[in-house]
């Protein structure tokens, strides 16, 4: 098993592109960890979603429907700068979901529009000509839904 791992700081409503596509679209990922920090933990008051998806997406936002077959991932942090407050951290990926196009990562704060790290890590899966064509067409598909 192969992994790739990648990471970065994403300012509040704007969105990241991590370039996976190959001319072939034979080589495809499955998700198998995701996280996110503070960029500055306890010293600010923060209330921010990255979120991961399959597809390019408009302005970032709050919402989270796990409805939606174009996100991967959800990461949710809230803290504040207040001695002795707790931070809670929630993060969920969807680790069925075998992919081989870009992601779109997407970042909103609602309390001070600050940064937030993120890191995950995506196993490597050789696709067969079947999967490949299904893969690609499903990526194709929901390009298509969301313009």
């Amino acid at each position: 098993m192969t992994i790739k791992s990648f990471r970065g700081l994403i300012v509040d409503s704007k969105t990241d592109i991590v370039s996976l596509h190959t001319n072939t679209g034979s080589q495809g990922y499955r998700m198998v960890k995701f996280g996110v920090m503070p960029n500055q933990p306890f010293n600010k008051d923060q209330e921010s979603i990255i979120k991961v998806y399959k597809v390019p997406q408009g302005t970032p936002n709050g919402v989270v429907d796990f409805s939606d077959q174009t996100l991967l991932a959800v990461g949710i942090f809230k803290g504040n700068d207040t001695v002795g407050s707790s931070q809670t951290t929630t993060e969920v990926f969807f680790d069925n979901e075998i992919f081989n196009q870009d992601l779109f990562i997407t970042c909103y704060d609602a309390a001070t529009g600050e940064s937030l790290n993120y890191y995950f890590e995506l196993e490597i899966v050789n696709l067969d000509l079947t999967e490949n064509t299904v893969a690609t067409l499903k990526d194709i598909r929901n390009i298509e839904a969301n313009v």
